[in-house]
């Protein structure tokens, strides 16, 4: 489903989901950086036993971001997903578990949607490359200017997927990012932590999943454990509802549209390549001082509390006089079932199911109608009952008719064009960005567009205007869209609001007759079985590796006639892809340069015996949509027997490097000197033991699996070698790795969706207030961390005399100078909020909060636990355990020069990757100080 629609539609029906992350930055001391001590109560009012990342989310965005400059190379990189790392550690601040996952191979049914975007990227990014190169010539030609262009190889996002050496590089980054946080963070010391990267099968969200359902099934399993994943995807709210765990969090980045972005030829922004006139850079600051500031702030978190969002659902899923016992963990899992309907990443949605047209609330509504009379519900732990769904999908079926005529009503009553000018829509924050324009009579303004707009027969009605009022040359803007084309949109041959709508789809879209009712029976049993196995897929792990859906669009509701005798089982004992079979059958031939050479030739050679595989151009069908991006792109599905026969030619030709690069992996676990597995694992180690070994649950939290030796590991008192040229080795490691692997069960094992016997439920949270549709008129306000009666700092007279000794006096003009107000205007008020210009004013009094004025909270190493708010917690046996650590934990602390992001630089310089500098960028050096000297 569509990410941004989906979030929207969620946000605004249960705005009470969404809290706004307190975040506490780093300080800074006589021009030296202080990190955050995360070993601290979190400043949220909770406290987070697991945090799980999602780690494409944070991949994509340090590595190609959108908002600011992209790094100059992949060390740079690497530098930056660290730092993104440190500050979710820091905001959530995990007690027990870090588990990082990284998109390893992936079932076939999500390879088909890869492939997609795959080619999507690489003919967009060459696209756009062609276009800047001919809008750069033509400005150069009248005389514009443009500063001098970069020479470095343009990065191709798409070496972010298994098997490539990008990805190989991450994970050897990734182990010494570990090994460094785990020596000198005091966040990290009693923390165990996962690593799962690309070698291991499954995409990262699932893979999580997977490590959780298998824990909730061991008996040592704490019920009342709180998890908290990150991730942007809308299917992890999907997922952490269905693991049925009372306390889920989840945090994101939040969204926020029509952020400012550079342009790609003069870097300014306020316009994009295509509208560059290359105008020289105007000055920023008296000095040009401002020249590398951006116009945006950095993102900020919030969290998705799934408690409250299964508060928000049982209420609205409760039905009275069933004809069996209501269960509002059977309704949830019903929900999500019914979320699959209007998209997923496996199965195209079905036409007459859209997230903007209320389709869940419809869904809703009719499964509530028709529940009476099924007898049950639709799903159980993961398995569908399909004569219980064909009721609900032909009651869809009924009114998709009346669905398409007011889809094509309400389009005609949208308004044609997005106004232009001062009052083109702005992201919040951003009026004061380049680019950005301001009105000096904004009514007048207004006034004179709606004159244009409604008396002038020569302007288009889909004409937008500049500032002054007069018409734009550019013609109509479109709503937000990266690749809007100015071609005119192609005619639309189905017209589903007109009668035979259903024979003109088939037809167009299969090919077929629709009176050809065998083709429509294999078409709607494919896309039966297709919901069968995401929900398996959701509940249960990957049914099967092979099984895909091999059609590029969905059937109607009202074909759902008749499924309930439809075959649902899987083949079993199937196997994924290979990550270099799995880059040949996701990737066009332009990202062939990561394959091996005979591998590549498969792809562009005439002879070939699968280069239709491969095809340089290809259609994207807008199946009613108004933008390219939300089409659908009419690739050739890759059959599996053909590309593997073709493989197994060029197979011999593998180097050592790329055969075990083409090998699948498994997780690694990692542990510091204080940790209690510690000294368990080196004795592992000591005795060479060849044969896995169980995990003792009481030295790990509960966590249970297998232990056996990582040929690659982490040993104390050995040399960690920094992959990153700009950072020095860690030549006082005490940190340890070993292989671990989840419990195993067999195949046909049920993993029962329910909530686990000794779980409470978080006290609840919404008020009576939340319920009410209009709130009598009061406009909602967003929650700042999880305690809904958090008060607001006070600042007494004697805080505002120390901060007005401190403070220059003088330097500040206007309104808000930086002077220290008169005692008497706080007396009885609330303290206000900081303003930016005033940065140097929370080194005194950031966080701080009454209780900590005088004494701060003990160190986490000498409290027994947390308090959640929900009583006394039964004290078990790695609890005893911890509480007998009674070591102080002292960080090492190297004297040397600290580098970025805190780690100790190198001094040698080993070389850049392929395709990239192989300098990376020059840092300043701070004072020798140690881990705590951050630059």
């Amino acid at each position: 489903m569509g990410v941004p629609a989906f979030f929207r539609w969620l946000s605004r029906k249960y705005p009470s989901i969404i809290v706004n992350c307190v975040e506490e930055k780093p300080k800074e001391c006589n021009g030296v950086k202080i990190p955050v001590d995360a070993s601290k109560p979190n400043p949220n009012d909770v406290e987070f036993d697991n945090l799980y990342l999602d780690m494409n989310g944070i991949i994509h965005p340090c590595t190609h971001p959108e908002d600011k400059p992209a790094p100059k190379n992949e060390d740079e990189m690497m530098v930056a997903i660290f730092e993104y790392i440190d500050r979710l550690f820091n905001i959530v601040r995990p007690r027990r578990l870090l588990y990082m996952a990284i998109d390893g191979v992936a079932p076939r049914a999500k390879m088909n949607q890869q492939r997609s975007r795959r080619f999507r990227a690489s003919k967009e990014g060459m696209e756009a490359a062609v276009e800047k190169q001919r809008v750069r010539e033509e400005i150069l030609a009248k005389g514009g200017f443009l500063p001098p262009e970069e020479i470095k190889e343009r990065f191709d996002s798409n070496c972010i997927t298994p098997g490539t050496e990008f990805m190989d590089n991450l994970a050897k980054c990734l182990r010494y990012y570990i090994a460094d946080r785990l020596n000198n963070d005091p966040g990290w010391k009693n923390l165990t932590v996962i690593l799962s990267d690309a070698s291991a099968p499954g995409e990262g969200e699932h893979k999580i999943m997977d490590y959780i359902r298998r824990q909730r099934a061991q008996p040592n399993h704490d019920p009342n454990t709180h998890h908290c994943l990150c991730g942007a995807d809308a299917d992890l709210i999907m997922l952490g509802l269905a693991t049925h765990e009372p306390n889920f969090t989840i945090i994101r980045e939040e969204f926020k549209p029509n952020k400012p972005k550079p342009c790609g030829l003069c870097n300014q922004f306020g316009h994009e390549v295509k509208d560059c006139e290359g105008l020289p850079r105007e000055k920023k600051g008296k000095h040009d001082e401002l020249a590398d500031s951006l116009p945006c702030a950095e993102g900020e978190f919030i969290f998705l509390r799934l408690n409250v969002l299964r508060e928000y659902l049982e209420r609205e899923l409760t039905m009275a006089s069933l004809p069996f016992t209501f269960d509002v963990e059977r309704s949830i899992d019903d929900w999500v079932f019914m979320c699959f309907f209007v998209g997923n990443d496996f199965l195209p949605h079905l036409p007459s199911l859209e997230i903007r047209e209320g389709a869940i609330d419809r869904l809703v509504n009719i499964y509530k109608n028709v529940v009476h009379k099924t007898g049950g519900y639709l799903t159980e732990s993961g398995y569908v009952n399909l004569q219980r769904v064909q009721m609900i999908m032909l009651a869809v079926g009924e009114v998709e008719d009346s669905i398409f005529k007011k889809r094509k009503d309400d389009e005609r009553d949208q308004p044609a064009f997005t106004p232009g000018g001062i009052l083109t829509p702005h992201a919040l924050g951003s009026r004061n960005s380049p680019g950005s324009q301001v009105a000096s009579n904004p009514r007048q303004a207004a006034y004179e567009m709606r004159m244009q707009n409604n008396s002038s027969p020569s302007v288009s009605p889909n004409a937008s205007f500049t500032s002054d009022g007069s018409p734009s040359p550019i013609g109509g803007i479109k709503r937000k869209a990266e690749d809007s084309d100015s071609e005119p949109e192609p005619e639309d041959n189905v017209r589903l609001w007109e009668a035979g709508w259903k024979q003109r789809y088939y037809k167009n879209k299969f090919d077929v007759d629709a009176a050809d009712e065998k083709f429509r029976r294999k078409v709607v049993q494919s896309y039966v079985e297709g919901l069968c196995w995401v929900l398996r897929y959701y509940y249960q792990g990957c049914a099967s590796w092979k099984w895909y859906y091999p059609f590029h669009y969905a059937p109607f509701a009202s074909d759902f006639e008749g499924i309930a005798d439809m075959p649902s089982d899987f083949e079993k004992g199937t196997k994924p892809f290979k990550p270099l079979e799995q880059l040949m059958g996701v990737f066009p031939a332009a990202s062939g340069n990561f394959l091996p050479p005979s591998w590549r030739k498969l792809m562009s050679d005439p002879d070939s015996s699968i280069i239709d595989f491969y095809p340089e151009d290809f259609a994207i069908d807008l199946n009613g949509k108004k933008y390219a991006w939300q089409g659908v792109a009419l690739l050739p599905f890759v059959d599996e027997r053909r590309l593997r026969a073709a493989l197994e030619e060029v197979y011999p030709d593998l180097t050592p490097e790329e055969t075990r690069r083409n090998s699948l992996g498994g997780d690694v676990l990692f542990v510091g000197k204080h940790h209690p597995l510690h000294d368990f694992i080196v004795e592992l180690y000591q005795t060479g033991s060849t044969e896995p070994v169980g995990v003792p649950p009481e030295l790990c939290h509960g966590i249970q699996g297998k232990f056996s030796l990582d040929e690659e590991a982490i040993l104390p008192d050995q040399i960690v070698c920094s992959p990153v040229p700009m950072l020095r080795d860690l030549a006082q490691n005490t940190a340890i790795s070993v292989n671990f692997k989840d419990p195993q069960f067999a195949e046909d094992y049920i993993f029962k969706a329910v909530m686990l016997p000794g779980a409470r439920k978080p006290a609840p949270v919404l008020k009576p207030s939340d319920w009410e549709k209009s709130s009598n008129g009061r406009q909602w306000k967003p929650q700042l961390g999880f305690n809904r009666d958090r008060r607001p700092v006070h600042l007494d007279q004697a805080a505002f005399r120390t901060l007005g000794h401190v403070m220059p006096r003088g330097s500040g003009t206007g309104v808000y100078s930086s002077a220290a107000p008169p005692p008497a205007a706080y007396q009885g008020s609330l303290y206000r909020p900081l303003l930016r210009g005033h940065a140097h004013i929370p080194k005194l009094m950031s966080n701080m909060r009454p209780q900590d004025s005088w004494r701060g909270p003990p160190p986490l190493f000498q409290q027994q636990r947390f308090d959640r708010g929900v009583g006394a917690e039964p004290l078990l046996p790695w609890n005893r355990m911890l509480q007998t650590q009674n070591a102080a934990f002292q960080p090492n602390q190297y004297q040397m020069l600290a580098g970025p992001g805190g780690y100790p630089p190198r001094r040698d310089d080993r070389g850049g990757r392929q395709g990239y500098p192989r300098e990376g960028r020059k840092y300043p050096l701070p004072p020798p100080s140690g881990r705590y000297s951050w630059n």
